[in-house]
């Protein structure tokens, strides 16, 4: 009995505990409440939507699994726990801080902004380690990039109220990792000093200390693999390859060995060509006709590629812009030819979904876009997107100009990327030249090509020497009412002492305008009108007649440009043409015709040859006499090795001991000048931005109207002037050295004459010197 009331008691007391016991959420039961704890900015709300469990949910322990990794991931928190509690679950949390401000200390070769730029953290954004490692690789890997291997980065936290830091990067920069050597193993053709000129990077050398081409960089020396192939591949070598490249750290930590492993292969010519289609209405013979390289001559890749330009020019030029052109190469190793048969077939047919513009801080899109031969919807065409990206680059806005395609929304369009480096486009310069007439001059020039990022042309010329003064003030709109038209204006005053002695002086004066209009892709024609002053005075003793003259001139300007590049040519041609009529209300009566021609050809790495020709022809079409300022004045810079108007027609008079002296130059009404320049490989990087010229100036001037006013008598040259006015052969020889330093662009120009008039006046030396803003 006892035993039993034993029982009955332990039963109901177990039965109450159970009773009287909270209820506890079951796995798999429905949650009934979900509670948020510690949270200071986010919201409750936040949290909760976050979550893969919710109210009236079954509690699984996979969705709250899950629950914490998507929190987590969220990068708010900085830890999260959940718990059951009831029928219910606790979510706590603890937030990430918030970043006040991030700083570096210790940086001097990489700014504060550029690090700034390539961080993911930045005030007031949420601070987590993850973005923190991975802002501090980035840095790594720009002072890398700089050749600083030995950086060291060290992220340090700064707590304040209010659960927000302050985020400090400490860095210790090293010094700069240079390259000690760069060797090549397997070349049998060229040496391994030639070699080294090919590539980029450079050897550490003490004089290179404004360069950083002898810093290691791994993106440089990948583009030196493609600088050899490209190389070889213009040197025969069709098989070549680089077998492989490393970089070796020397033991202090200071400096790289370069290696390249490469494979010459065999030398091969070019054999048979050909081009096969399967578009009908492409005429086979003509295409053939565009094929660069002959069967025998040396294989050259670059040869190939502009034979491939030449033939997607036609072939869209014939109406198919989504023609494919792609070259076959068969190489013979036994006769060591290469035929090449070019394979024209229909391709896709892609539209253009969009155009983005990038890299363009100041200059305008609208700037850009008017230069793009493509717009949104327009059919792709390789022909159109490579005169676009060189009408961009004609600009001479950007230090970089890249057009990339990128696949569109769709399988049939493509997506345009206009990629560009904005530079410096306002330019002051300071120029300072001798001459054997005017001794030193200085010239003051400012201007700007991209006024308010505008594209707008905005001038300022002042020139003072011994004998000129020079003002000059001008402004075009290169597209005049939103149309391809350009308009201008200028206000000009010259003021110039020919003769020393007698202080003889031309003044000009007036204003000018102009307009433009293209007549065809490469073709511009361009209208202008001229309202001048001509006053010429201080006479006395020159037996010259003073005048104060009005003169109207209108004309205009034909050009074609068919260069491969408006800035730095390499290839084609351009012309241009025009002629001005004074009159019909003016106090003078000329047609004055000009014309010019140039032509680039690249004939090695690095070797421009350019040929230019200019030429000058003025009469009085009333058969009156041409006045002394309308005449044509040359040398300086259109003549180098003479000074401005010092080479033509002059003056002698001759004393009574009959030595002469030469005065003032007369201005020809016919003349024709002639350039035969060739650049000079340096053996620099574009980078650079040193340039070396090797030119020959040549050309004839002269038939002045002008008389004497004094003549010698009876071939007696005593107490007499006479005109001399041979129109022989001149020609000069010199270097030409142009420097784009930091500080701004730097030019030297050294030129002797090679045949002269004892009556020509030279120049040796002139020096220029300016700065961008």
């Amino acid at each position: 009995m006892s035993a039993f009331r034993f029982k009955s008691c332990f039963l109901l007391f177990f039965s109450l505990i159970l009773l009287t016991a909270p209820a506890h959420a079951e796995i798999g039961e429905p949650i009934e409440f979900i509670r948020v704890e510690g949270t200071q900015r986010v919201e409750e709300e936040t949290v909760l939507a976050y979550m893969l469990v919710r109210e009236g949910l079954k509690d699984e322990a996979d969705l709250v699994d899950q629950s914490v990794k998507t929190l987590f991931s969220s990068g708010l928190f900085a830890d999260v726990t959940i718990r059951r509690e009831g029928k219910g679950l606790i979510v706590t949390v603890v937030e990430n801080p918030i970043v006040n401000r991030v700083s570096f200390e210790g940086n001097s070769a990489i700014s504060d902004e550029t690090l700034s730029k390539e961080g993911i953290l930045s005030a007031r954004q949420i601070y987590t380690r993850a973005k923190v490692q991975d802002d501090v690789e980035r840095q790594i890997e720009i002072y890398r990039r700089a050749g600083r291997f030995a950086v060291r980065i060290e992220p340090k936290v700064i707590q304040l109220p209010q659960n927000r830091i302050d985020l400090v990067f400490e860095i210790s920069e090293g010094p700069t990792t240079g390259v000690r050597a760069i060797n090549f193993l397997g070349n049998r053709v060229f040496s391994d000093s030639e070699l080294r000129g090919i590539v980029l990077t450079r050897e550490s050398r003490w004089w290179r200390i404004f360069s950083a081409s002898d810093n290691y960089d791994p993106d440089r020396v990948a583009y030196d693999r493609e600088l050899l192939r490209q190389y070889y591949l213009s040197k025969g070598y069709a098989d070549f390859r680089v077998v492989s490249s490393n970089a070796e750290l020397t033991r202090d930590g200071e400096a790289f060995f370069i290696n390249f492993v490469i494979d010459e292969g065999l030398k091969y010519n070019f054999g048979e060509a050909r081009v096969s289609t399967s578009l009908d209405a492409l005429d086979i013979v003509k295409l053939e006709e565009q094929i660069l390289h002959k069967a025998g001559e040396q294989y050259d890749r670059r040869v190939l590629d502009k034979t491939v330009d030449a033939l997607t020019k036609m072939v869209g030029e014939s109406g198919f812009a989504f023609a494919s052109i792609r070259p076959r190469p068969r190489s013979n190793q036994e006769t060591r030819t290469v035929d090449i048969e070019y394979a024209i077939d229909e391709g896709p047919r892609v539209y253009v979904e969009r155009i983005n513009i990038n890299g363009n801080s100041r200059t305008r899109d609208d700037v850009i876009r008017r230069e793009m031969r493509l717009v949104e919807g327009d059919a792709f065409n390789k022909v159109l997107l490579s005169r676009s990206e060189r009408n961009v680059r004609g600009l001479n806005f950007f230090s970089g100009v890249e057009l990339t395609e990128n696949p569109g929304t769709e399988e049939d369009q493509t997506i345009i990327d206009v990629n560009v480096r904005e530079m410096p486009t306002g330019e002051l310069s300071f120029g300072v030249g001798y001459s054997s007439a005017e001794d030193f001059t200085t010239q003051l020039s400012i201007s700007e090509r991209n006024f308010l990022g505008r594209g707008q042309r905005l001038r300022f010329n002042l020139g003072v020497s011994n004998q000129v003064q020079r003002y000059n003030i001008g402004f075009t709109e290169p597209f005049f009412l939103n149309r391809d038209v350009s308009a201008g204006f200028s206000l000009f005053n010259t003021q110039s002492e020919y003769d020393f002695q007698s202080g003889l002086t031309l003044e000009e004066s007036g204003f000018g305008l102009s307009l433009g209009f293209p007549l065809s892709e490469d073709g511009r024609l361009s209208l202008f009108a001229n309202f001048v002053n001509d006053r010429l005075s201080n006479t006395e003793g020159t037996g010259r007649t003073p005048y104060d003259l009005d003169k109207q001139e209108f004309g205009y300007y034909y050009a074609i440009d068919k260069r491969d590049d408006y800035v730095t040519p390499t290839d084609g041609w351009n012309v241009s043409f025009g002629q001005d009529i004074a009159g019909p209300n003016g106090d003078t009566s000329y047609l004055r015709t000009r014309a010019s021609a140039n032509f680039f050809e690249e004939l090695a790495e690095g070797w421009v040859l350019h040929l230019r020709g200019t030429l000058g022809i003025i009469n009085d079409y009333k058969g009156g006499l041409i006045r002394y300022s309308d005449r044509f004045f040359r040398g300086g810079r259109d003549f180098r090795g003479f000074e401005r108007g010092g080479v033509g027609p002059r003056e002698v008079a001759y004393d009574r001991n009959g030595e002469p002296s030469y005065g003032q130059s007369l201005g020809a009404n016919r003349y024709f000048i002639g350039t035969a320049q060739v650049s000079l490989p340096l053996g620099l990087s574009k980078e650079s931005g040193m340039r070396a010229n090797l030119f020959v100036d040549f050309g004839l001037l002269g038939e002045t109207d002008e008389v004497s006013s004094f003549p010698c008598q009876n071939g007696q040259l005593v107490n007499c002037r006479e005109i001399e006015d041979q129109m022989d052969f001149r020609a000069t020889t010199g270097l030409s050295f142009a420097w784009r330093s930091p500080f701004g662009p730097v030019r030297f120009d050294f030129a002797e004459p090679l045949a002269k008039e004892d009556y020509d006046q030279t120049r040796f030396f002139r020096f220029t010197i300016g700065t961008s803003f």
